[in-house]
């Protein structure tokens, strides 16, 4: 195994926001970081942040940041001795790791064997099971003749992806002839999004809450729970604000969620940063969802409530390193807000653009973690994730004030974003008093964006942007400065 040894040059397997991070952690750790890049992310922020850089391919992913032979030959040419795979992408491929150690590289994360093991839901189902971790009841699918099983159950049930993730190949059954249908199409989604076609079900909890529990291994034995965070605000199955800790987590809660998070990881070997995912309903009985062997994307949060560096601990332990003795709880509360590059007033339809203008926000307990520059073009090959907005405070509501004003500074034009939609939801009264769970935003009502701005502020904004004013022959587009969004010729 090549995973525990001393490195110095860290080739960074991703782009963006996560990209840029795990650069300045390396930095930090006094270490050398070599960025990837597509043709489309010539230029990008975490290319020019990085000490050395490689073009890898053209913008499909699969042609860059999903060959395994393009980032080993980058890594080989550019005399890394370690890859860090960020998230997304090949972060939870067990193949790629296995590439990487065989290369004679340290893999900066858990063992591919852990990796494959809780990459199934099902299989992970079964392990957890055994290691007396609390699973939903649920049924493997084979014929039709499961049917019965299922229904056992009692509905509602939830239809998922054994390799799914992201509420992709995912349906809720609330009624006993939509089954065979919701079967059918996760199948579908599952193989296209996947490679594998594999589906389960499992009994449907109402208004359960979405908890996850930072772990965290060395290759000496030791195995801790770095607290909890709150994902319950959801959209689609996709998180759209992280806090930790959670406002509905006791400290005996807590204990029992550390524990069950603790036996998980230890059941397979872990080492390294990992998350754990529980159901908590509304009577605070919890149950597994799965495990996360990768960096999350809300690590912010915890590393914010803790003062802990996640990426200097995975870089410390990859090495070889002990894990260090950790806060045991959190001292100040932390939330993040995911940016989207999407239209919250047209469905949240994904958006594309070239960013004209970028200004981040800043103040006293807001932290931004971004891959954004003016110029670039946001475009249709990868995530719609352009950055995360974090604030953090001696409360939750001090947290949640600092991240709404923090929004309301934020400013992207070019492509229309979520940030408005985002700073009207932290406002709403449900998610101010914490009363939050995964299905509120299917009906929460969140207050319309403000009107658009008049004719002098969009003339000027229009000059900063270096477009001519409204009423021009070209009828430009102009700025909400709140949203982001761009409203064509002064109409709204």
């Amino acid at each position: 195994m090549t995973r525990a040894r001393p490195f110095r040059r860290v080739l960074v397997a991703n782009r963006g926001e996560i990209a840029v991070r795990v650069i300045r952690g390396v930095r930090a750790a006094g270490l050398e970081s070599v960025a990837v890049y597509s043709e489309a992310d010539r230029g990008g922020r975490h290319a020019a942040l990085a000490d050395d850089a490689v073009e890898i391919g053209p913008a499909p992913a699969k042609e860059s940041y999903l060959s395994i032979a393009r980032l080993l030959a980058a890594a080989q040419a550019k005399g890394c001795d370690a890859v860090h795979p960020g998230y997304g992408f090949l972060s939870e491929n067990a193949g790629f790791a296995r590439a990487v150690e065989a290369a004679g590289l340290v893999w900066i994360g858990p063992p591919p064997e852990a990796m494959e093991a809780m990459g199934s839901k099902i299989s992970s189902r079964e392990r957890m099971s055994a290691a007396g971790v609390p699973v939903v009841p649920g049924a493997l699918i084979t014929t039709s003749g499961s049917f019965k099983e299922i229904f056992a159950l009692g509905l509602p049930v939830v239809v998922k992806a054994s390799a799914g993730g992201g509420g992709k190949g995912m349906r809720i059954v609330r009624e006993a002839g939509e089954l065979s249908e919701a079967i059918s199409s996760c199948r579908r989604e599952a193989a296209a999004a996947f490679g594998d076609a594999t589906v389960y079900v499992e009994k449907y909890l109402e208004r359960p809450r979405h908890i996850e529990v930072q772990v965290f291994g060395d290759s000496h034995g030791s195995v801790v729970a770095i607290g909890e965070r709150e994902c319950s605000l959801q959209r689609r199955h996709q998180k759209v604000v992280e806090e930790c800790p959670s406002p509905a987590v006791t400290p005996e809660l807590r204990a029992r969620l550390a524990r069950a998070a603790v036996d998980a990881a230890k059941a397979v070997g872990y080492v390294n940063a990992g998350t754990v995912e529980f159901l908590v309903a509304p009577s605070g009985e919890f149950y597994f969802l799965e495990m996360n062997t990768r960096l999350q994307v809300e690590h912010p949060v915890t590393e914010e409530a803790f003062g802990v560096d996640l990426v200097l601990l995975q870089l410390a332990v990859a090495a070889g390193g002990k894990l260090p003795p950790l806060p045991a709880v959190p001292t100040r509360h932390a939330m993040e807000a995911r940016v989207y590059a999407e239209d919250p007033e047209g469905g949240f339809l994904p958006q594309t653009g070239r960013v004209l203008l970028y200004r981040e926000p800043s103040g006293p307990g807001v932290r931004v973690e971004s891959g954004l520059a003016e110029g670039q073009e946001v475009g249709v090959h990868y995530d719609p994730l352009l950055a995360k907005i974090v604030a953090s405070g001696a409360t939750r509501d001090e947290a949640r004030r600092r991240l709404s004003a923090a929004l309301g500074e934020t400013v992207i034009l070019g492509v229309l974003t979520n940030v408005s939609w985002l700073h009207r939801l932290l406002g709403t009264p449900e998610v101010a008093a914490g009363a939050i769970h995964t299905g509120l935003l299917e009906t929460l009502a969140v207050p319309a964006p403000p009107p658009p701005p008049d004719e002098a502020f969009a003339a000027a904004a229009a000059a900063l942007s270096g477009m001519s004013a409204p009423g021009g022959a070209s009828a430009p587009a102009f700025p909400d400065p709140f949203d982001g969004r761009f409203r064509a010729g002064g109409g709204a």
